[in-house]
Protein backbone atom coordinates (compact mmCIF):
# COMPACT_ATOMS: atom_id res chain seq x y z
CA UNK A 1 0.00 0.00 0.00
CA UNK A 2 2.57 2.13 0.78
CA UNK A 3 4.15 2.09 -2.65
CA UNK A 4 0.90 2.22 -4.47
CA UNK A 5 0.55 5.87 -2.44
CA UNK A 6 3.90 7.05 -3.50
CA UNK A 7 3.46 5.94 -7.11
CA UNK A 8 -0.14 7.80 -6.89
CA UNK A 9 1.44 10.76 -5.86
CA UNK A 10 4.06 11.02 -8.04
CA UNK A 11 1.47 10.99 -10.66
CA UNK A 12 -0.44 13.40 -9.02
CA UNK A 13 2.46 16.09 -8.77
CA UNK A 14 3.37 15.37 -12.68
CA UNK A 15 -0.50 16.32 -13.41
CA UNK A 16 -0.65 19.43 -11.47
CA UNK A 17 3.12 20.32 -13.03
CA UNK A 18 1.57 20.25 -16.42
CA UNK A 19 -1.17 22.62 -15.65
CA UNK A 20 1.03 25.24 -14.17
CA UNK A 21 0.78 28.42 -16.59
CA UNK A 22 4.46 28.97 -16.68
CA UNK A 23 5.37 25.60 -17.99
CA UNK A 24 7.45 25.70 -21.17
CA UNK A 25 5.58 24.50 -24.15
CA UNK A 26 7.86 22.29 -26.00
CA UNK A 27 9.51 23.36 -29.03
CA UNK A 28 8.70 22.38 -32.36
CA UNK A 29 11.53 22.07 -34.83
CA UNK A 30 11.41 23.47 -37.99
CA UNK A 31 10.51 21.77 -41.04
CA UNK A 32 13.03 21.61 -43.60
CA UNK A 33 12.48 23.15 -47.10
CA UNK A 34 15.06 22.71 -50.09
CA UNK A 35 15.26 24.70 -52.94
CA UNK A 36 17.80 23.67 -56.16
CA UNK A 37 18.65 26.97 -57.72
CA UNK A 38 20.87 28.16 -60.00
CA UNK A 39 24.73 29.98 -59.07
CA UNK A 40 23.02 33.47 -59.85
CA UNK A 41 20.23 32.88 -57.56
CA UNK A 42 20.30 35.49 -54.47
CA UNK A 43 17.90 36.85 -51.83
CA UNK A 44 18.38 38.81 -48.28
CA UNK A 45 18.88 37.46 -45.38
CA UNK A 46 15.91 39.59 -43.92
CA UNK A 47 13.40 38.42 -46.32
CA UNK A 48 15.30 34.28 -46.08
CA UNK A 49 14.47 34.50 -42.13
CA UNK A 50 11.26 36.42 -42.40
CA UNK A 51 9.83 33.27 -44.57
CA UNK A 52 11.46 30.96 -42.30
CA UNK A 53 9.96 32.88 -38.92
CA UNK A 54 6.60 32.80 -40.40
CA UNK A 55 6.34 29.26 -41.12
CA UNK A 56 8.49 27.82 -38.66
CA UNK A 57 10.56 26.56 -41.69
CA UNK A 58 14.27 26.21 -41.87
CA UNK A 59 15.09 26.90 -45.99
CA UNK A 60 18.10 25.27 -48.03
CA UNK A 61 19.41 26.17 -51.15
CA UNK A 62 21.56 24.33 -53.53
CA UNK A 63 23.49 26.37 -56.05
CA UNK A 64 23.70 23.86 -59.24
CA UNK A 65 25.41 25.44 -61.91
CA UNK A 66 23.77 27.35 -64.81
CA UNK A 67 20.09 26.84 -65.55
CA UNK A 68 21.12 24.06 -67.73
CA UNK A 69 23.77 22.36 -66.10
CA UNK A 70 20.85 22.28 -62.88
CA UNK A 71 18.07 20.98 -64.64
CA UNK A 72 20.35 18.33 -66.05
CA UNK A 73 21.40 17.55 -62.99
CA UNK A 74 17.36 17.40 -62.05
CA UNK A 75 16.59 14.87 -64.50
CA UNK A 76 18.89 12.60 -63.37
CA UNK A 77 18.45 12.37 -59.87
CA UNK A 78 14.60 13.62 -59.66
CA UNK A 79 13.32 11.76 -62.60
CA UNK A 80 10.90 8.92 -61.40
CA UNK A 81 12.09 8.99 -58.13
CA UNK A 82 9.80 8.64 -54.66
CA UNK A 83 12.69 10.83 -52.76
CA UNK A 84 13.19 13.70 -54.94
CA UNK A 85 16.85 15.69 -54.57
CA UNK A 86 14.92 19.32 -53.41
CA UNK A 87 11.30 20.22 -52.87
CA UNK A 88 11.28 23.36 -55.17
CA UNK A 89 13.50 24.31 -58.67
CA UNK A 90 13.41 27.89 -58.98
CA UNK A 91 15.07 29.37 -62.49
CA UNK A 92 13.89 27.11 -64.96
CA UNK A 93 13.75 29.87 -67.64
CA UNK A 94 11.39 29.71 -71.39
CA UNK A 95 14.35 28.23 -73.14
CA UNK A 96 14.49 25.38 -71.07
CA UNK A 97 11.04 25.00 -69.92
CA UNK A 98 9.27 22.59 -72.66
CA UNK A 99 12.20 20.39 -71.54
CA UNK A 100 11.48 20.65 -68.00
CA UNK A 101 7.61 20.19 -68.20
CA UNK A 102 7.98 17.24 -70.62
CA UNK A 103 10.44 15.13 -67.96
CA UNK A 104 6.73 15.47 -65.56
CA UNK A 105 9.22 16.87 -62.98
CA UNK A 106 7.02 19.27 -61.17
CA UNK A 107 3.45 18.84 -59.71
CA UNK A 108 0.77 21.86 -60.84
CA UNK A 109 0.01 24.74 -58.66
CA UNK A 110 -1.25 27.99 -59.43
CA UNK A 111 -0.80 30.80 -56.42
CA UNK A 112 -3.27 33.42 -55.76
CA UNK A 113 -1.31 35.93 -56.73
CA UNK A 114 -0.69 34.99 -60.46
CA UNK A 115 -4.11 36.28 -61.26
CA UNK A 116 -1.99 40.01 -61.19
CA UNK A 117 1.00 38.60 -63.00
CA UNK A 118 0.40 39.52 -66.71
CA UNK A 119 -0.58 37.22 -69.04
CA UNK A 120 2.70 37.38 -71.20
CA UNK A 121 4.67 35.56 -68.85
CA UNK A 122 2.19 32.90 -68.12
CA UNK A 123 3.95 30.72 -70.41
CA UNK A 124 2.61 27.40 -68.44
CA UNK A 125 -1.26 26.59 -68.93
CA UNK A 126 -0.87 23.68 -66.59
CA UNK A 127 0.66 25.33 -63.55
CA UNK A 128 3.23 23.35 -62.79
CA UNK A 129 5.86 26.02 -62.92
CA UNK A 130 5.03 29.82 -62.08
CA UNK A 131 6.55 32.60 -63.35
CA UNK A 132 8.83 34.67 -60.83
CA UNK A 133 10.37 37.50 -62.90
CA UNK A 134 12.15 38.27 -66.14
CA UNK A 135 15.10 40.05 -68.00
CA UNK A 136 16.44 40.45 -71.02
CA UNK A 137 20.09 38.89 -72.47
CA UNK A 138 21.65 40.92 -74.78
CA UNK A 139 25.27 42.23 -75.21
CA UNK A 140 27.04 44.52 -72.53
CA UNK A 141 29.81 46.12 -73.43
CA UNK A 142 32.91 48.38 -72.07
CA UNK A 143 32.44 51.66 -72.25
CA UNK A 144 36.16 52.91 -71.98
CA UNK A 145 37.46 50.04 -73.89
CA UNK A 146 35.45 51.36 -77.02
CA UNK A 147 35.95 54.76 -75.92
CA UNK A 148 39.90 54.74 -75.76
CA UNK A 149 39.91 52.36 -79.17
CA UNK A 150 37.96 54.39 -80.62
CA UNK A 151 35.58 51.65 -82.04
CA UNK A 152 32.00 52.48 -83.40
CA UNK A 153 30.07 50.15 -82.16
CA UNK A 154 28.25 47.53 -82.86
CA UNK A 155 24.53 48.31 -84.66
CA UNK A 156 23.19 44.60 -84.91
CA UNK A 157 23.86 41.23 -84.64
CA UNK A 158 25.70 41.42 -88.62
CA UNK A 159 28.28 43.83 -87.46
CA UNK A 160 29.26 41.75 -85.42
CA UNK A 161 30.91 39.70 -88.09
CA UNK A 162 33.09 42.39 -89.31
CA UNK A 163 36.69 42.19 -89.01
CA UNK A 164 37.12 45.48 -86.60
CA UNK A 165 35.29 43.26 -84.12
CA UNK A 166 37.55 40.26 -84.10
CA UNK A 167 38.04 38.38 -81.22
CA UNK A 168 35.95 41.01 -78.80
CA UNK A 169 32.65 38.65 -77.96
CA UNK A 170 32.47 36.06 -75.45
CA UNK A 171 29.35 33.96 -75.29
CA UNK A 172 28.52 31.42 -73.88
CA UNK A 173 27.78 27.85 -74.42
CA UNK A 174 23.66 27.05 -74.78
CA UNK A 175 24.20 23.41 -73.98
CA UNK A 176 24.88 24.17 -70.53
CA UNK A 177 23.96 28.24 -69.98
CA UNK A 178 20.84 30.00 -69.47
CA UNK A 179 21.51 33.01 -71.33
CA UNK A 180 24.11 30.88 -73.78
CA UNK A 181 20.72 29.40 -75.13
CA UNK A 182 18.71 32.83 -74.78
CA UNK A 183 21.27 34.34 -77.30
CA UNK A 184 21.52 31.51 -79.64
CA UNK A 185 17.76 31.74 -79.85
CA UNK A 186 17.93 34.93 -80.55
CA UNK A 187 20.05 35.05 -83.36
CA UNK A 188 17.57 32.11 -84.47
CA UNK A 189 15.09 35.07 -84.89
CA UNK A 190 17.09 37.10 -86.18
CA UNK A 191 18.46 35.30 -89.25
CA UNK A 192 16.01 32.19 -89.34
CA UNK A 193 15.99 28.27 -88.98
CA UNK A 194 17.87 28.62 -92.46
CA UNK A 195 21.01 31.19 -91.96
CA UNK A 196 21.40 31.29 -88.46
CA UNK A 197 24.29 28.70 -88.17
CA UNK A 198 26.01 30.76 -91.32
CA UNK A 199 25.92 33.52 -88.56
CA UNK A 200 27.50 31.52 -85.82
CA UNK A 201 30.01 29.76 -88.74
CA UNK A 202 31.18 33.87 -89.51
CA UNK A 203 31.41 34.40 -85.88
CA UNK A 204 33.78 31.75 -85.36
CA UNK A 205 36.13 32.67 -88.19
CA UNK A 206 35.48 36.18 -86.56
CA UNK A 207 37.24 34.33 -82.83
CA UNK A 208 34.23 34.61 -81.13
CA UNK A 209 35.06 33.10 -77.57
CA UNK A 210 33.20 30.60 -75.89
CA UNK A 211 32.57 29.69 -72.58
CA UNK A 212 30.59 27.43 -70.10
CA UNK A 213 28.61 29.62 -68.11
CA UNK A 214 27.58 33.30 -67.26
CA UNK A 215 29.63 33.82 -64.27
CA UNK A 216 32.92 32.78 -66.23
CA UNK A 217 32.32 34.58 -68.87
CA UNK A 218 31.46 38.20 -67.07
CA UNK A 219 34.03 37.85 -64.12
CA UNK A 220 36.90 36.72 -66.10
CA UNK A 221 36.84 36.82 -69.98
CA UNK A 222 34.72 40.20 -69.48
CA UNK A 223 36.70 43.45 -69.47
CA UNK A 224 34.04 45.70 -68.28
CA UNK A 225 33.79 43.64 -65.18
CA UNK A 226 37.36 42.98 -63.62
CA UNK A 227 39.09 45.53 -66.00
CA UNK A 228 41.23 42.44 -66.82
CA UNK A 229 39.61 40.17 -69.28
CA UNK A 230 40.35 40.26 -72.74
CA UNK A 231 37.18 40.14 -74.56
CA UNK A 232 35.03 43.95 -74.21
CA UNK A 233 31.85 42.73 -75.08
CA UNK A 234 30.03 39.75 -73.47
CA UNK A 235 26.40 37.94 -73.68
CA UNK A 236 24.55 39.17 -70.15
CA UNK A 237 21.83 41.08 -69.23
CA UNK A 238 20.13 44.70 -70.04
CA UNK A 239 19.89 45.30 -66.59
CA UNK A 240 23.91 44.18 -65.50
CA UNK A 241 24.70 47.95 -65.97
CA UNK A 242 22.75 48.44 -62.65
CA UNK A 243 24.82 46.07 -61.02
CA UNK A 244 28.16 47.83 -61.90
CA UNK A 245 26.86 51.29 -60.68
CA UNK A 246 25.41 50.12 -57.95
CA UNK A 247 28.40 47.52 -56.47
CA UNK A 248 31.17 50.08 -57.27
CA UNK A 249 33.99 50.31 -55.00
CA UNK A 250 33.45 54.21 -55.32
CA UNK A 251 30.61 56.11 -56.50
CA UNK A 252 29.94 56.47 -60.07
CA UNK A 253 28.03 58.88 -62.02
CA UNK A 254 26.93 56.44 -64.30
CA UNK A 255 27.89 52.82 -65.28
CA UNK A 256 30.81 51.58 -66.86
CA UNK A 257 29.06 49.28 -68.88
CA UNK A 258 25.66 49.36 -71.12
CA UNK A 259 24.09 47.08 -73.16
CA UNK A 260 23.75 46.98 -77.07
CA UNK A 261 19.55 46.51 -77.53
CA UNK A 262 19.18 47.30 -81.21
CA UNK A 263 16.15 44.96 -82.63
CA UNK A 264 16.96 41.52 -82.65
CA UNK A 265 19.71 41.69 -80.61
CA UNK A 266 17.59 41.21 -77.04
CA UNK A 267 16.15 38.23 -76.03
CA UNK A 268 13.04 38.09 -73.13
CA UNK A 269 14.36 35.70 -70.22
CA UNK A 270 11.05 34.63 -68.08
CA UNK A 271 12.04 32.48 -65.52
CA UNK A 272 10.34 30.11 -63.26
CA UNK A 273 9.64 28.14 -59.96
CA UNK A 274 7.77 24.59 -59.25
CA UNK A 275 7.36 22.23 -56.69
CA UNK A 276 9.27 19.15 -57.61
CA UNK A 277 7.00 15.69 -58.18
CA UNK A 278 6.50 13.61 -54.91
CA UNK A 279 8.09 16.27 -52.61
CA UNK A 280 7.27 15.45 -48.95
CA UNK A 281 7.08 18.85 -48.06
CA UNK A 282 3.95 20.17 -50.37
CA UNK A 283 2.27 22.62 -47.72
CA UNK A 284 5.41 24.30 -47.43
CA UNK A 285 6.69 24.27 -50.89
CA UNK A 286 3.25 25.85 -51.57
CA UNK A 287 3.75 29.03 -49.08
CA UNK A 288 7.15 29.22 -50.62
CA UNK A 289 5.65 29.59 -54.35
CA UNK A 290 3.20 31.87 -52.55
CA UNK A 291 6.45 34.17 -50.61
CA UNK A 292 8.23 34.07 -54.08
CA UNK A 293 5.31 36.35 -55.91
CA UNK A 294 4.68 38.07 -52.68
CA UNK A 295 5.65 42.33 -53.07
CA UNK A 296 8.19 41.83 -50.44
CA UNK A 297 9.90 39.05 -52.13
CA UNK A 298 9.01 40.80 -55.59
CA UNK A 299 10.79 43.80 -54.46
CA UNK A 300 13.75 42.67 -53.32
CA UNK A 301 14.93 40.69 -56.57
CA UNK A 302 16.21 43.36 -58.81
CA UNK A 303 19.03 44.66 -56.08
CA UNK A 304 19.80 40.78 -55.27
CA UNK A 305 19.70 39.05 -58.95
CA UNK A 306 18.98 42.33 -61.22
CA UNK A 307 16.32 41.37 -62.51
CA UNK A 308 12.85 42.53 -62.78
CA UNK A 309 9.49 41.23 -60.85
CA UNK A 310 6.73 40.07 -62.54
CA UNK A 311 3.99 41.09 -60.05
CA UNK A 312 3.22 44.53 -61.42
CA UNK A 313 2.77 46.43 -58.46
CA UNK A 314 6.16 45.73 -56.80
CA UNK A 315 8.08 49.01 -56.59
CA UNK A 316 11.30 49.19 -58.57
CA UNK A 317 14.45 50.74 -57.07
CA UNK A 318 15.56 53.93 -58.42
CA UNK A 319 19.25 52.81 -59.10
CA UNK A 320 18.12 49.75 -60.69
CA UNK A 321 16.09 52.08 -63.10
CA UNK A 322 18.39 54.54 -63.62
CA UNK A 323 21.05 52.08 -64.87
CA UNK A 324 19.03 49.86 -66.88
CA UNK A 325 18.10 49.55 -70.28
CA UNK A 326 14.93 47.96 -71.31
CA UNK A 327 14.99 47.17 -75.45
CA UNK A 328 12.16 48.31 -77.66
CA UNK A 329 11.74 45.26 -79.19
CA UNK A 330 12.87 41.73 -77.91
CA UNK A 331 13.14 38.41 -80.26
CA UNK A 332 10.78 35.88 -79.59
CA UNK A 333 10.13 32.21 -81.09
CA UNK A 334 6.98 30.63 -81.28
CA UNK A 335 7.28 27.97 -77.17
CA UNK A 336 5.97 25.27 -79.68
CA UNK A 337 8.80 25.37 -82.36
CA UNK A 338 11.54 25.57 -79.27
CA UNK A 339 9.89 22.87 -78.44
CA UNK A 340 10.31 21.02 -81.09
CA UNK A 341 13.74 21.88 -82.59
CA UNK A 342 15.92 23.45 -79.46
CA UNK A 343 17.62 19.85 -79.17
CA UNK A 344 18.33 19.79 -82.00
CA UNK A 345 19.28 23.22 -82.66
CA UNK A 346 22.04 22.92 -79.80
CA UNK A 347 23.28 19.91 -81.38
CA UNK A 348 23.82 21.51 -84.76
CA UNK A 349 25.45 24.55 -82.97
CA UNK A 350 27.79 22.29 -80.86
CA UNK A 351 28.56 20.54 -83.60
CA UNK A 352 29.63 23.66 -85.51
CA UNK A 353 31.96 26.05 -82.50
CA UNK A 354 32.90 23.02 -80.45
CA UNK A 355 34.35 20.69 -83.41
Amino acid sequence: MHKKLIVLLFAFSLLVGACQPNAEPTAVAPQGLTVIVHDSFSASEGVISAFENANNAKLTFIQAGDTGSALNRLILTSVGSQEPEADIFYGLDNTFLSRGLEQDLFEPYQPAALAAVPDEFKLDSTFKVVPIDYADVCINYDKAWFAKNQLKLPGSLQDLTKPEYRGLLVVQNPATSSPGLSFMMATIAEFGDNAWLEWWQAMKSNNVTIVSDWETAYYTNFSGSSGQGPQPMVVSYASSPAAELIYAETELEESPTASLVAPGMCWRQVEFAGILRNTPNRDLAEKFIDYLLSKEFQEDMPMQMFVFPVLPEAVLPEGFVRASQIPETVASLDPDLIATKRDGWVNDWTNLMLD
